[in-house]
């Protein structure tokens, strides 16, 4: 399976930088990983929702650059559905017998992802209501994925 993380901005933490190089070592054997990072765009301090928009959308058009046609496109969303890690084994098993071994995550910058990354997206997929910075959600989705492919194949891993 190819797998590609695309993320807004940069990590600078090196404590997540740790944990994802751990991750993507122990994916290797299972998968291809690639992790794009894109630019973040500057927010103007107290912004309109208007420049909110302008501000998702420039982030939008540098997203775009590195979305391949005829992969599947997962958004990460709060408004997206909420799977198990059973339920996210499942769906990568799935998409896997399915053919598409092409997949595409997208994490959004501190404002989200902008409405055209959200209404291109094949699936919608929330980690839960709550709010996590866009640098965290790279290593949990990196630790989910893990997790997943170690349920995929019936493996152990800690519950």
């Amino acid at each position: 399976m190819n797998i590609k993380i695309i993320g807004v901005g940069k990590i600078k933490e090196k404590y997540l930088k740790e944990g994802i190089k751990e991750y993507l070592k122990r994916l290797q054997p299972m998968a291809k990983i690639e992790i794009i990072e894109v630019a973040d765009e500057k927010e103007p301090a107290n912004s309109s929702p208007a420049e909110e928009k302008i501000v998702k959308e420039k982030e939008e058009e540098r997203i775009k650059k590195h979305l391949k046609p005829g992969s599947f496109l997962i958004a990460l969303a709060i408004e997206g559905k909420e799977l198990s890690s059973e339920g996210f084994a499942q769906k990568l098993k799935n998409l896997a017998l399915e053919g598409k071994s092409d997949i595409t995550f997208v994490i959004g910058g501190s404002l989200g992802l902008s409405k055209g990354i959200l209404d291109k997206a094949d699936f919608l997929l929330s980690f839960s209501k709550m709010t996590f910075p866009h640098q965290l959600m790279r290593l949990i989705l990196l630790e989910q994925i893990y997790r997943a492919f170690k349920i995929i194949r019936g493996e152990t891993y800690h519950k």
